[in-house]
């Protein structure tokens, strides 16, 4: 008869997972240890979108193609509304890539809790990496349609259209975080308001499309009426698609204040998002 085996004095563990102390308790390294789960969920979530579809990643491409080119018609022909001088195509475009990231990023972040309240009650994982996974699933979305729009810039280019890229290109890169990390921190408060608030996610949708005509994605800054321009102007997302158009076709209304303050709110919304969302997760799933 053998003898089983006696445990070892002290058992050794690759994780311990022990309940947070705070609502600034946010482990880096945790979120790293779990950064296969992490891509994981990222092709999730970029697969999905064209998944069982007749076309397939074509509507990378089909979709802002044809709001651009609606938008191009209500707006540019029928509206007669300025693009200072710009292709109407590229106008539009430049604002609806931009636009759609964002709108993206905050409308499926805004419902991870309830959209993933099964799997929160079964698996342990560090939960800040369900909201990330989608800004980056959504960021591979709007790298496939900025491709169309450069091409776009080709064709219009090799054509002779009165465009031209300017040195703040360079600030692309620092654009599109801006872009996706407030997504991220509006997300993740709504998110945590939805908890206990299940109104807040059907005005999500509806509020999204009217705050797009508070930003500067179907008109420049400079045609906005004089009475709202500064309250246009507030909203973090218009500094954005300004510098945006201004680096890529050298027109627009570039500030360097008005992108600071802009960058400065999204990292106070960051900042609340984070926290609100570090709260709540702790005990979410008693009221989802």
């Amino acid at each position: 008869m053998n003898d089983v085996p006696l445990q070892s004095e002290q058992d050794r563990w690759d994780m311990v997972i022990k309940p947070k102390s705070g609502i600034f308790d946010i482990n880096i390294q945790e979120i790293w240890h779990y950064r296969d789960l992490f891509l994981l969920l990222v092709r999730r979530d970029f697969v999905s979108f064209y998944k069982q579809t007749i076309l397939g990643p074509l509507w990378f491409f089909i979709q802002p193609i044809f709001t651009t080119v609606i938008y191009t018609f209500i707006f540019g022909n029928l509206a007669g509304i300025s693009t200072e001088g710009l292709p109407s195509l590229l106008f539009y475009m430049a604002g609806i890539n931009a636009w759609t990231y964002f709108a993206e990023c905050l409308t499926k972040t805004s419902t991870v809790f309830k959209d993933n309240a099964n799997v929160f009650g079964k698996v342990y994982f560090p939960r800040l990496i369900m909201p990330l996974s989608i800004v980056l699933s959504n960021l591979l979305r709007f790298g496939v349609q900025m491709l169309m729009f450069f091409l776009l810039m080709g064709i219009y280019a090799i054509k002779g259209a009165s465009f031209h890229v300017t040195i703040y290109v360079l600030l692309f890169p620092v654009l599109v975080i801006l872009m996706g990390l407030l997504g991220l921190g509006s997300g993740m408060i709504i998110s945590a308001l939805t908890t206990k608030y299940r109104d807040l996610s059907f005005l999500v949708a509806f509020g999204v499309q009217l705050l797009m005509y508070a930003t500067t994605v179907v008109y420049p800054l400079s045609a906005a009426p004089a009475k709202y321009k500064l309250l246009i102007s507030l909203n973090p997302m218009t500094p954005i698609i300004e510098t945006m158009r201004y680096g890529f076709l050298g027109h627009g209304s570039f500030s360097w204040s008005s992108l600071s303050i802009s960058a400065l709110t999204i990292l106070i919304i960051v900042f609340f998002g984070i926290i609100i969302f570090n709260k709540v997760e702790r005990n979410f799933i008693d009221s989802v």
